[in-house]
């Protein structure tokens, strides 16, 4: 939402308007004497002020105002009005959002990349702004493998992102049965691959049965006791 002028002066030189910083300022200040104490995780954002608005430099100090029921709980509407010599008032919506640390590419990541702390970086973001499944925590993304090319400074979201593969087809794996009085170890074969907690079927390289059982770390594959 643009903030809306409905008195203004003849277009100014650039010398004689008026600055739109200071009046987002402004607009920024009576929000926060208006509104409710804002948490770590929300700021304000202002406007924005129309680029292309020009008004004349006020010959008095910019006043503003917030008629009654010009405000809710997450945003309010400041008037802005100059009484001085070239009278002007405008309209300056001011919202509050909530942010969130974000998961970032600190570099441009290729598919079949293993994540390590050195491929991201994280920085608070709008929420609004943010894509479904975006990772609030860099520690869950840590190796993970990207699916999918990755530029630097985009928003890692987990449809980029695959677990690990555990084993794959062809490995030797060690199989681990618990029989809950004893845990037997056997060597065994992948004849798939496997990402963690994932099942997978392998063969037992002494018996040459085939089983199924789940890949629980790498190489390592637990048959289920039935």
């Amino acid at each position: 939402m643009l903030a809306l002028c409905l008195t203004a002066a003849m277009p100014a030189t650039s010398g004689d308007e008026q600055d739109l910083g200071q009046l987002e300022t402004l607009a920024r200040s009576e929000a926060t004497s208006q509104l409710p104490p804002l948490t770590d995780r929300q700021r304000f954002v202002v406007g924005p002020l129309n680029p292309h608005l020009h008004l004349t430099r006020c010959s008095r100090p910019v006043t503003p105002a917030v008629s009654p029921g010009g405000h809710m709980r997450d945003r309010i509407l400041v008037e802005l009005r100059c009484s001085g010599n070239s009278p002007w008032h405008i309209y300056v919506p001011v919202r509050v959002v909530g942010t969130s640390m974000v998961t970032l590419a600190a570099r441009a990541l290729v598919a079949g990349t293993v994540l390590t702390d050195k491929d991201v970086r994280v920085e608070q973001r709008d929420i609004s702004q943010l894509p479904p499944g975006y990772m609030d925590d860099p520690a869950v993304a840590i190796g993970l493998t990207v699916s999918r090319p990755i530029s630097t400074g985009s928003v890692i979201t987990n449809q980029y992102l695959v677990a690990a593969k555990a084993v794959q087809r062809g490995q030797t794996v060690t199989l681990v049965a618990d029989a809950g009085y004893m845990t037997v170890k056997m060597a065994g074969r992948a004849l798939s691959d496997g990402l963690i907690n994932q099942r997978v079927k392998v063969e037992n390289l002494s018996s040459g049965k085939v089983v199924e059982g789940i890949a629980r770390s790498e190489q390592v594959v637990e048959i289920i006791l039935r």
